[in-house]
């Protein structure tokens, strides 16, 4: 189920942290927003997260309607992972903390 504010009053900036939030999920949605990706591809593009933390974010992005998972009958199993349409609204977000982030990186570069 999807996470929804407490109470109308809350802060919309809490509501959002709560379903993107997080060490992993910014970077998580990073990488899906170039496009679908298996989770293996997942794996090796974010080397420092575990299996368990990354299966356990992309469930709770499953969950919030965020990300689709398709899974493939073949052997190897093969999961894939993409934005859903509701989870394409965010990729002007996902730029600005891009863009922000490369500014912030020449700043300390400077300091």
């Amino acid at each position: 189920m999807p996470v929804a504010p407490e109470k109308p009053t809350d802060c919309p900036a809490r509501v959002a942290v709560e379903v993107i939030g997080g060490k992993w999920k910014p970077v998580i949605l990073f990488h899906l927003a170039e496009g679908e990706k298996r989770f293996s591809e997942l794996r090796r593009l974010i080397p420092p997260v575990t299996q368990k933390m990354l299966t356990q974010q992309l469930r709770e992005l499953e969950r919030d309607g965020i990300v689709s998972r398709k899974v493939h009958a073949v052997v190897p199993p093969r999961v894939d992972y993409a934005l859903t349409p509701y989870g394409e609204t965010l990729k002007p977000v996902l730029e600005a903390i891009t863009a922000w982030g490369r500014a912030h990186a020449r700043w300390l570069a400077k300091s």
